[in-house]
């Protein structure tokens, strides 16, 4: 395994770094559960706009541990809750996913004015990407 290269930052940059449907998997009391979600990719980690009370944020509350998979991509990383959108400190990550999930951010689905409405970082500390018959095995750690 090898740490993350020019060459497949360009290929995860390219292929994820855009609204980007993720099967995200969680664990709870030994059972798996996966859902999608729209994500970005960024820098080593998936993020996501979410409900701070959904169940996959209650997974994470208790098990940090998730698993990420899609176009030629598994993964294996750490969910972190980086709270509220509307928080200082998540104003530059916040402007990104705003950006990149323009094509539905404002439909009336998330309300940014709720300090419920979080984000979950994931970020990636393994993973298997192939790209044209290659396949790349990922060290996420920095």
């Amino acid at each position: 395994m090898e740490k993350l290269t020019d060459t497949t930052k360009a290929l995860m940059d390219e292929r994820f770094g855009h609204d980007f449907i993720l099967p995200l998997a969680t664990v709870e009391d030994g059972i798996p559960h996966v859902r999608n979600v729209d994500a970005y990719y960024q820098d080593g980690s998936f993020y996501v706009i979410t409900y701070g009370l959904s169940n996959k944020m209650r997974h994470i509350g208790k098990n940090s541990a998730v698993a990420v998979c899609g176009d030629w991509f598994t993964g294996h990383g750490e969910g972190v809750n980086l709270g509220y959108v509307g928080k200082p400190e998540n104003k530059e990550i916040t402007d990104t996913l705003k950006k990149a999930f323009a094509s539905w951010i404002d439909n009336g689905h998330t309300n940014f004015e709720d300090e419920n409405t979080c984000i979950l970082q994931i970020r990636l500390t393994d993973g298997v990407l192939f790209s044209h018959g290659t396949r790349y095995d990922i060290d996420f750690t920095m």
